[in-house]
């Protein structure tokens, strides 16, 4: 099964949130094998280091940024769709509240924006697994889209 992997920076706070990323991880269980990796926020530079520690060398590594590349939902699903084909491991990476370091950025093999608008890394969780999900809906021709 296609995996997908979500790293970010701190736990997620306040159960409404944990609520809404619970069920979608739930959710994802029928598209991939979907894991959470959090790294304990501190600075960019040990951040940095524990997200790098968190990726193998054949990792398609994709960075939410609100600098790069914006997708609609069907556009995302296709992005989805070619990474699975390639059969890369799929690893997602959110940063704290400062962003990331130098070399997490470098890594990036992706950068992919949500919006040009900056949101805090805990909603940015819950807006990235429900679109995540409807990709894999999309792709899969359910209706949930439509």
């Amino acid at each position: 099964m296609f995996s997908v992997t979500l790293i970010n920076v701190a736990e997620s706070k306040g159960d409404n949130l944990k609520s809404f990323e619970s069920e979608y991880r739930k959710r994802l269980a029928a598209f991939c094998n979907f894991v959470t990796e959090t790294v304990k926020g501190s600075d960019i530079k040990k951040d940095g280091e524990g997200i790098l520690k968190k990726i193998k060398d054949g990792d398609a590594v994709v960075l939410l940024d609100e600098r790069g590349t914006e997708y609609t939902s069907v556009g995302f699903a296709d992005f989805i769709s070619k990474e699975k084909d390639h059969g890369a491991k799929l690893v997602f990476i959110i940063g704290g509240a400062y962003g990331v370091s130098d070399s997490v950025k470098a890594r990036a093999n992706f950068k992919i924006a949500l919006s040009k608008m900056t949101f805090p890394h805990q909603l940015v969780r819950v807006f990235f697994l429900e679109q995540l999900y409807r990709a894999f809906t999309i792709t899969a021709g359910r209706g949930y889209h439509h």
